[in-house]
């Protein structure tokens, strides 16, 4: 494992107050930061960064775009994702689409340093001390069918057996801790 930390990290985030903290904190552990607060704004300052933190919620857009389009131009970028609406779906399309790490919110500088830092998978890291709520196995399902259909509410709401308002119901509530 080495432990290399990002010379100059892309922070990309819609909120502002979260990321002049992260980028503050940052800054003093030697890190130069570059924030942009949507996908257009951080495709277009992607240049020369070797890292990226990106949020998985850019308001109405998706951070996993970003993620895709930073490491088709940037392959050798590391990115890491971050949010605090953390699900299996997503953590899962994440590491596919080329992130190295998942975080979850709220996430300590010195955490994020370390995702970076990290270049082996770890086979140490321990289960879960107690299984998944039923209310948090229902969300990571309908996480995995949304996805499946490409983010579409009705053919996810058909696969589901529901009404298509009954899905958006349950999508608009913060998704389970456990």
């Amino acid at each position: 494992m080495t432990t290399q930390t990002p010379r100059r990290l892309l922070l990309v985030d819609d909120d502002e107050a979260f990321c002049a903290a992260m980028a503050r904190a940052l800054a003093r552990r030697g890190v130069e930061v570059t924030v942009a607060h949507d996908a257009a704004a951080a495709e277009a300052a992607a240049d020369g960064h070797d890292a990226a933190l990106v949020d998985l919620r850019l308001g109405a857009e998706s951070g996993l775009h970003v993620v895709a389009a930073l490491r088709a131009r940037h392959p050798r970028m590391r990115i890491v994702v971050l949010t605090g609406y953390a699900s299996i779906a997503t953590a899962v399309e994440a590491i596919k689409l080329g992130a190295v790490q998942y975080l979850t919110k709220p996430a300590e500088p010195d955490e994020v340093l370390r995702a970076f830092a990290r270049t082996e998978p770890d086979p140490d890291v321990p289960p879960p001390a107690r299984p998944m709520s039923v209310r948090r196995l229902e969300r990571e399902h309908i996480e995995r069918v949304l996805a499946e259909h490409g983010g579409n509410i009705s053919a996810a709401a058909r696969a589901l057996g529901m009404h298509r308002r009954t899905l958006q119901r349950k999508l608009r509530k913060r998704p389970v801790k456990q």
